[in-house]
């Protein structure tokens, strides 16, 4: 559903971002439990340079445009946004979604997205990470494969 189309109706957007290099079922998880929370999940994915530069070497595995295939091949996502920043602020100033959805691992580090989706009166919300299910991990496993 288009943004204006939603604001129009008093629907909620919901609005995440990330790398999602290498999908796996703790991101399906995260964006079914982010999706939940509103009328539209909107998901702004770091472009190549922007994860090389905040990953390091070697990353993304994946590219930035097959990643947004299969993100917007998702049910739950609605619109996959391509963005090169280190941060999602200009996508969250130019849709101001109600709920900006992060992973609980940031509830004991610096959101830089806060004070902005505050500041128009947005809403901020961690979900939980499924244990053991992070595109680090299975790197690592991938890695201890003889």
């Amino acid at each position: 559903m288009a943004r204006q189309t939603l604001r129009r109706q008093g629907l909620p957007l919901v609005f995440s971002n990330g790398h999602f290099d290498l999908l796996h079922v703790g991101h399906l998880d995260y964006l079914e439990q982010a999706r939940a929370l509103g009328a539209a999940l909107y998901v702004g994915l770091n472009g190549d340079s922007s994860t090389m530069r905040l990953k390091g070497p070697g990353r993304p595995l994946v590219t930035a445009q097959e990643r947004a295939r299969l993100l917007s091949a998702l049910r739950v996502v609605d619109c996959v946004l391509i963005f090169e920043d280190d941060t999602a602020a200009g996508l969250i100033q130019a849709l101001q979604p109600e709920i900006y959805v992060k992973g609980g691992d940031y509830a004991h580090k610096l959101l830089p997205e806060r004070p902005l989706v505050e500041s128009y009166g947005g809403r901020v919300v961690l979900i939980d990470l499924v244990p053991e299910h992070s595109t680090s991990a299975l790197i690592a496993r991938i890695k201890a494969l003889p």
